[in-house]
């Protein structure tokens, strides 16, 4: 039993995670109807969370180094937290976390340009077929092309675009700052979310905020919030930093039947054949790229040089951590993958 409980705690870990993950967007609906819009959940649950990390990973703030790498990664981290919680409030969660699944395409886009990595014929297949699946989706009749219908999954597709670009600068932040503890990263993360989502509740229009008991309501929830994600950032690493990344990015898809059965339960969200169909091509695209990079070691970077040591591999090392392992992107399994955590909320 013991044995037991030490080999499978990490698949655990990275379960619970996808798990909370899933859910997430229902307290984020019940701040809504308090009067806490989306765009001040984010910044208020997410500076909980970076006061959280700074609080008991203090010691490793010796760790941080400036770099630009550094407000890059808190604005990419902004736009994926202020992207998803907006579209999961007013949107229809399933399809705007499928939007937000997208990462396969994104990630091997910004890889080329900012890892200079090779687009193989593999990576840029898995490409089409996510963004098929998003087509089949999104297909208008009236409109006659497959666009988001409405703000929510416009801003989950962005959310979706920050979070590829978040897990390129966080495996990039890996390499130029090796010695920077990835609870920093993390904060950073928290961080750049809680700024932005500040920055963007100045311009969307406030309802009657709440009062009396639902103020206090608002505020544990907040606070609950805050911790929880903080929390689970760190369980997850964890979990990733012990399981290797193709099976980290598998376990992780679990996030989707956790948010599918949540929509339905307490929202009474059906997905329909469209959403079905379009996507199972984003899943299984997300699920073959983990296979496709599962043994590939870090290309060297030509503006900073090869990191790795000789004779160094990922396998098993690495995970997926903003990120964590779910969708397998192209350069995210390998080495320094691992230390990613996710901005969400």
């Amino acid at each position: 039993m013991t044995n037991w409980l030490r080999n499978g705690w990490p698949t655990l870990a990275i379960m619970l995670g996808a798990s909370v993950w899933g859910m997430v967007w229902y307290p984020l609906r019940m701040l809504a109807a308090l009067g806490v819009t989306g765009t001040a959940a984010s910044a208020l649950t997410s500076g909980t969370g970076c006061l959280f990390v700074l609080l008991v990973r203090r010691r490793a703030l010796k760790t941080v180094r400036w770099h630009w790498l550094l407000p890059a990664l808190a604005l990419a981290a902004g736009v994926t937290n202020l992207g998803f919680v907006w579209g999961a409030i007013h949107g229809q969660v399933m399809r705007v976390l499928l939007l937000f699944y997208l990462t396969p395409a994104w990630t091997a886009l910004f890889a080329h340009f900012i890892l200079h990595e090779r687009l193989t014929r593999s990576g840029a297949a898995l490409a089409a077929l996510s963004l098929a699946g998003a087509m089949t989706m999104l297909w208008s009749p009236q409109l006659g092309i497959p666009v988001p219908g409405n703000p929510a999954e416009w801003a989950g597709l962005a959310g979706g675009m920050g979070f590829a670009m978040s897990n390129v600068l966080i495996l990039k932040t890996s390499r130029v700052l090796p010695d920077m503890k990835p609870e920093m990263r993390t904060a950073t993360i928290f961080g750049g979310a809680a700024l932005l989502g500040a920055l963007a509740s100045l311009v969307e229009p406030m309802p009657a905020p709440p009062v009396g008991a639902h103020l206090g309501t608002a505020a544990l929830l907040v606070l609950g919030l805050g911790l929880l994600l903080a929390s689970n950032n760190m369980l997850v690493q964890h979990g990733l930093s012990r399981v290797p990344a193709n099976r980290a990015s598998i376990i992780m898809l679990f996030e989707l039947v956790v948010t599918a059965l949540s929509a339905w339960l307490f929202a009474g969200e059906i997905p329909g054949p469209r959403e079905w169909a379009g996507g199972a091509c984003i899943v299984l695209a997300s699920a073959l790229s983990s296979w496709v990079h599962r043994t590939k070691t870090v290309p060297p970077d030509p503006s900073i040089g090869d990191t790795n040591q000789p004779g160094e591999r990922d396998g098993g090392e690495d995970g997926r951590g903003s990120g964590q392992g779910r969708d397998g992107d192209s350069g995210e399994h390998r080495k320094g993958g691992k230390n990613r955590p996710r901005a969400m909320v």
